[in-house]
């Protein structure tokens, strides 16, 4: 690497081509450079030397040089995990998770843009992060325009024993008690597995609505780019994830928590050998887009009593979180495709019965709170029905068309989209498609977000009901015809690419 001409080696990583055969997979175990000296700040929480050194450059390097900076640092040899987890860190120590969004998610993209790098072409791969970094400096001045928050070191005093932890934290968090929460979640990281201290954490991140699902999108956020990273940088990550867990505290819970709580209790111990029905998928569905939270939970219940599959009744779940989005572009419905995936994704990682089960039926009761919030916000339309929506009568000539049409009408791009699914179109190049134009044309960290999560949810629905996904998914993916990212013309000549 230090024999490479500068110019020379951004161009090649702009193109995906590293001179002396390099790419990209290579950057993963590259050793990050470390500083001589590190300057402690007294009362801040401290990262481990291999990160402290990349974060205190992030923190410090102003925005409008912070690109050409990490392909610097990239040359000198800086691996991706590491700029990846220095960023997400930086994120951690100087953004207030207080409340669950806004500026935070400066912190929370972190993990979907990783997830869309991950099958990105090699001329992409480097663009969502790039695009993270900038947004990390527009959301750290936004901190300190509202009192420049940190995230403080642990009182050691209070760090409870290896034996205490578990139970001091399960106490802390159902108490609401902030600070004995944040001493044991430190304890239980210094003396547990990583798989026993989530299984601690979930229930509490699937709790309430409150932030319109973003504490479950924090936590299985926070899980996936550790999972990445490192557990040994788990103790401020789940300190600052706690922290956000407990904001608004018991008076603000949304009430399907206890009642689901109660209401797992009486599925039947067998029920993950249910058998599919898509009969089923549909009648829960047309009980989605009127139930009560309450309501349907039950109804989630009564289908597993009956022996029906898990899986269906997620695809159920699936199709209504879309379907709110068909009907109205906006930031409650977008939310309600990013929060259950939240609780899909707990689903699938926990191995707790009953946290699995609290999932399921969570996810039920979030689908009516965010159907009466679009609702409550006026203008929300009754139509259309994703199990009813109709493909184009003429399969489209090409993807490219399909994203071509998007800005004119995305419901047409959409009928497009499902005709193409229906017969037999390749979904990996849909994927890579509309990936690219999220990288070159996004400028939110909801486009990243849902883009991921949309693509994730897909993968694990049953493939009868994949198409309408796919289709619903164009209601707010980027078309060839949006303007392309402020921020694309700086990373590519940060790449070295024109």
């Amino acid at each position: 690497m230090s024999q490479l001409d500068r110019r020379e080696f951004l161009g090649d990583l702009g193109t995906g081509v590293v001179s002396g055969g390099l790419a990209w997979q290579a950057l993963l175990s590259l050793t990050p450079a470390r500083a001589q000296e590190l300057q402690v700040t007294p009362g801040l929480v401290q990262f481990r030397p291999e990160m402290e050194e990349i974060v205190k450059w992030i923190e410090s390097t102003p925005r409008e040089r912070i690109l050409e900076g990490a392909v610097e640092r990239l040359k000198k040899g800086l691996g991706y995990r590491h700029l990846v987890g220095g960023l997400f860190l930086a994120g951690i120590r100087n953004i207030k998770p207080r409340p669950v969004g806004f500026k935070f998610h400066a912190v929370m993209v972190i993990g979907a843009a990783h997830q869309l790098s991950l099958d990105a072409a090699q001329p992409d791969r480097l663009i969502p992060f790039f695009w993270a970094l900038d947004n990390f400096k527009a959301s750290q001045a936004q901190d300190v325009k509202e009192g420049d928050w940190s995230l403080a070191a642990v009182r050691e005093s209070s760090v409870p024993s290896a034996s205490q932890a578990r139970q001091r934290f399960i106490d802390g968090m159902d108490r609401w008690d902030e600070e004995a929460a944040d001493a044991a979640i430190a304890g239980l990281c210094r003396s547990a597995g990583a798989a026993e201290v989530m299984e601690l954490v979930w229930p509490y991140a699937i709790r309430d609505w409150q932030n319109i699902g973003h504490k479950a999108i924090f936590a299985a956020g926070a899980w996936r780019t550790l999972e990445l990273i490192g557990w040994e940088h788990a103790e401020p990550v789940l300190r600052s994830l706690v922290y956000g867990l407990l904001n608004g505290g018991s008076s603000d819970t949304a009430v399907p928590y206890d009642h689901n709580r109660e209401l797992a209790g009486q599925i039947r111990a067998d029920w993950l050998a249910g058998q599919p029905d898509p009969t089923v998928t549909t009648a829960l569905l047309q009980t989605l887009r009127q139930a009560s939270p309450k309501e349907a939970a039950a109804s989630v219940v009564a289908h597993l009593n009956r022996g029906v599959s898990a899986s269906s009744l997620w695809d159920a779940i699936l199709l209504a979180a879309s379907e709110l989005l068909m009907r109205q572009q906006a930031i409650v419905p977008l939310h309600a495709t990013t929060a259950t995936n939240a609780l899909y994704y707990t689903f699938r990682q926990s191995g707790s019965d009953s946290t699995r089960r609290l999932a399921l039926l969570q996810a039920a009761s979030w689908l009516a709170l965010f159907r009466d919030g679009t609702r409550a916000r006026g203008g929300f339309p009754d139509k259309p029905n994703i199990d009813e929506f109709q493909p184009a009568a003429v399969a489209p000539v090409s993807i490219e068309s399909i994203f071509d049409g998007m800005q004119q009408s995305r419901s047409t791009a959409a009928a497009q989209t499902l005709a193409f699914s229906q017969a037999g179109g390749n979904q990996e190049k849909f994927f890579d498609a509309a990936r690219h134009l999220i990288f070159t044309k996004g400028t939110d960290a909801h486009d990243f977000k849902f883009a991921a999560s949309a693509f994730e949810d897909l993968t694990h629905a049953s493939p009868a009901v994949r198409p309408k996904l796919l289709a619903a998914s164009v209601f707010y993916l980027k078309g060839t015809r949006d303007p392309d990212s402020p921020l694309l013309q700086k990373a590519r000549e940060a790449l070295a690419i024109l």
